[in-house]
């Protein structure tokens, strides 16, 4: 069983108003991570997400890219806990 693992991730550029969060959700649910992604006050996105540790990985390549629309100029990942992560993935408020 590939191993499992689980990062938070701060976004930033252009990444609110352009369906970030919709995308995220779809491209997380597609790769069968769990997790949830929100908007941030300082303009940055920030998410919580946990799987297999190639779709972890897979995922935050994909960050970087981002929507159309999406200009990405950082990622920043931290390692996280996977049993805080909750099962499925939600756009949280």
């Amino acid at each position: 069983m590939d191993e499992r693992k689980a990062a938070r991730v701060t976004i930033r550029g252009r990444v609110q108003g352009v369906s970030y969060r919709i995308w995220t959700s779809r491209e997380a649910s597609a790769l069968g991570l769990n997790g949830w992604v929100r908007n941030e006050a300082d303009g940055s996105v920030t998410a919580l997400i946990a799987g297999p540790a190639a779709a972890v990985a897979t995922m935050l390549e994909r960050f970087r890219k981002g929507p159309p629309g999406a200009a990405v100029s950082e990622v920043a990942a931290q390692s996280a806990a996977v049993e805080d992560v909750p099962s499925g993935f939600r756009i949280a408020d």
